[in-house]
């Protein structure tokens, strides 16, 4: 069993990196630059180092990720209402129109997926996916740069 889940975990992680790298050379995207948009998406603005806690990536690249989106317009860099010495990352709405319709066969193919479980075997693989992508960070920054 268990070396039955490290196969399907391998094959998962390979779907999921060919889907995202599929899905940003349609939108003109480098993987990274992808996902961190997603993040932007799902966390609201952030700065600099949350984005490098959040995707476990060292402080010089997480710089060049926010340069090369800016440059592309697709975030910004504002300074923060209440504390003036603090810069955000947003996302420029305006320029993503129409990237959220290419998410949507996928989402809904989720959807019909998810359909298929209990409440009670959803809460044990929403548990795994929870912790797998917490051992995945922790992999990542352990790999970054000092």
């Amino acid at each position: 069993m268990l070396e039955a889940l490290a196969v399907a975990g391998r094959e998962n992680s390979n779907a999921a990196v060919m889907y995202h790298s599929a899905m940003g050379e349609r939108l003109g995207l480098g993987m990274t630059e992808e996902k961190t948009l997603d993040l932007l998406q799902r966390l609201g603005p952030l700065t600099a180092g949350e984005i490098g806690q959040h995707a476990g990536l060292a402080p010089a690249t997480v710089s060049g990720l926010i340069d090369r989106l800016e440059a592309k317009w697709l975030v910004r860099r504002v300074r923060d209402t209440k504390d003036r010495r603090r810069v955000i990352v947003e996302i420029n709405y305006e320029q993503l129109a129409g990237f959220a319709e290419l998410f949507e066969p996928f989402v809904a193919a989720l959807a019909r997926l998810y359909e298929r479980y209990t409440d009670d075997e959803l809460e044990v693989i929403l548990d795994f996916l929870t912790r797998s992508a917490a051992v995945q960070r922790e992999a990542t920054q352990a790999l970054a740069p000092e």
